[in-house]
């Protein structure tokens, strides 16, 4: 089973299909959340009051667009491009991140995302 989600700020939105695993099944339960956008390289990450531990399927570099939850921070993670430990062009999160799922459009639309920004995340719901 797959879900979706939509993930807005003040610049702009856009949805994300959500596989099944635990932690995102956790993150489910909390929406709707309101946080606080981060910005790191070019990645954005954000709190939620979800705790997950780390899945055995957890990765540090992902494709640019992956949804990933980093479990030492309790944040959602969204790259989409470099960050500052990236080699190269790779996406490098911080530390293995347990992984949710995919941006649904161009993740370059995270541009638009100022560290600061109010963001939401809510289920698009059918």
């Amino acid at each position: 089973m797959t879900l979706q989600i939509r993930i807005s700020w003040p610049a702009g939105h856009t949805t994300a299909t959500i596989d099944e695993t635990p932690t995102s099944k956790a993150l489910v339960g909390a929406l709707p959340i309101v946080s606080t956008a981060r910005t790191w390289g070019e990645e954005v990450y954000f709190d939620t009051p979800v705790s997950a531990a780390l899945e055995s399927d957890a990765q540090q570099v992902v494709e640019p667009g992956t949804v990933a939850f980093w479990t030492e921070g309790d944040a959602l993670a969204l790259p989409y491009g470099p960050t500052p430990i990236s080699r190269g062009e790779e996406c490098r999160l911080a530390s293995p991140c347990n992984l949710l799922g995919e941006l649904d459009d161009d993740p370059r639309v995270l541009t638009s995302v100022r560290d600061g920004d109010p963001i939401r995340v809510e289920l698009v719901t059918g």
